[in-house]
């Protein structure tokens, strides 16, 4: 499903309220029972509860199941991302986004800015939306965990990401740098770099070549395998050196399924993340290298530091590692590895729109914290960025947007015939 943030700005406190008590009550609930969410709402007024559940049901925020035995409703995919965005605003990490700059088969990838005008990504994880084409087959997985569902499992992805992409910036390792984390979404820095899958040739492809592969030997030094290292997951930014020469800066992305080097099939994964490595450079670039390996076992053998278990320490727990390594060994979730064992030039899914969210019961366990708490390849440049942004002021205390931030209407079409294109250029749309 696509982000739409076109309403966002005009949703009442009580509205959140009420959108929050859809999200606690499904940790409980497939179906959230109307009487609950008002008594979690804690709105006195019983119109408002209902009043603000027909505003978010218009608006898709949140939806009825077909044949329900009750009168109840479900948190929607939808939902979640405005709950989110609320959080990343009320904290300062986001103030607006633009336009989707990427698309995978279980995230979807945004530009978006601070209140500075800083250019940032928002990479919202959703997880499922590729299980959905056999979802009778995965039922039994739902029923044997009560809280598990697609949301779950998506915040999961988000929250194991993000610690891991702190420990290893923290370790000095090419990582975006990591902003913040809220339910099923990262907010992280914005690298100015192609990825590796579009860059048709290299002047040196050796020295590439050698500096992955060593990156992967050092993550495995630091007790980790990145589990999905392509040409997909890696960015390669142009770097003008003093000498006038240009270097080739790789950096690593999408960490939701890597693994400890204690792992069961931990040499498979590293063995594959090498693997991946020389298919490409050898289809792409015609480059082989005569030397065989690295390997797993050699790897290891000096290990300088265990971030895999530092990051357990930290909030990613076991509990929350084995959730997910069973929901991606179920739904055989790998990455975009698939996709890199096509020929260079079909890439089928590229730019292609994702897939329409299922009905399905989607289950969100809610944080352990107060409800107020909770309600808590293109032209880049920051002014053609800005022209296309939507701006996310939702202040309570503004809940109509300035004029000046706003685009102007699209003209109905004229009774001569004029076409809607040329009725957008003459109101100065970007066409």
């Amino acid at each position: 499903m696509k982000l739409n943030v076109k309403n966002i700005r005009y949703l009442s406190p009580d509205d959140w309220r009420v959108l929050t008590a859809a999200e606690m009550g499904s940790r409980n609930h497939e179906l959230v029972p109307t009487p609950l969410i008002a008594q979690i709402a804690g709105i006195r007024s019983g119109s408002g509860v209902h009043n603000s559940i027909s505003n978010l049901a218009k608006i898709g925020l949140i939806a009825k199941i077909k044949n329900a035995k009750y009168d109840g409703y479900r948190l929607t995919y939808g939902g979640l991302d405005y709950l989110a965005l609320h959080t990343h605003t009320k904290s300062g990490v986001m103030y607006s986004v633009g336009n989707q700059i990427g698309v995978g088969k279980e995230s979807d990838i945004y530009v978006c800015a601070d209140e500075t005008g800083k250019q940032l990504v928002l990479k919202i994880h959703r997880l499922g939306r590729i299980s959905f084409r056999t979802v009778k087959a995965n039922r039994d997985y739902l029923r044997n965990r009560n809280s598990g569902s697609w949301m779950y499992m998506s915040r999961l992805a988000a929250l194991k990401e993000f610690e891991f992409m702190k420990a290893l910036r923290r370790e000095g390792f090419p990582v975006p740098e990591p902003v913040g984390q809220s339910r099923h979404t990262v907010v992280m820095s914005l690298i100015d770099s192609f990825p590796l899958r579009q860059i048709s040739s290299v002047g040196d492809p050796a020295s590439l070549y050698a500096e992955l592969l060593s990156l992967i030997v050092q993550l495995a030094q630091y007790g980790l395998i990145h589990g999905d290292f392509n040409e997909f997951n890696i960015l390669v930014e142009e770097r003008e050196e003093e000498d006038g020469t240009v270097a080739l800066i790789p950096t690593i992305i999408d960490f939701p399924q890597m693994v400890s080097i204690d792992h069961a099939n931990a040499e498979y994964y590293f063995d594959r993340d090498v693997a991946c490595i020389k298919r490409f450079f050898s289809r792409r670039f015609g480059f082989t290298s005569d030397e065989p390996g690295p390997y797993f076992k050699d790897s290891i053998k000096t290990v300088k530091k265990r971030l895999d278990v530092e990051v357990e320490a930290s909030g990613f727990s076991k509990k929350m590692a084995k959730e997910l390594a069973a929901y991606m060994k179920e739904h055989g979730v790998d990455g975009d590895a698939g996709e890199a064992e096509r020929e260079d030039g079909s890439d089928a899914d590229e730019g292609s729109e994702p897939e329409q969210e299922i009905e399905v019961e989607d289950l969100v366990p809610a944080e352990d914290t107060p409800l107020e708490d909770l309600i808590l390849e293109k032209d880049l440049s920051p002014a053609a960025l800005a022209s296309q942004m939507t701006i996310l002021d939702i202040r309570d205390n503004d809940p109509l947007p300035d004029l000046s931030e706003c685009k102007p209407p699209i003209p109905a079409p004229s009774k001569s015939g004029k076409s809607t294109k040329s009725a957008k250029a003459k109101a100065g749309w970007s066409i």
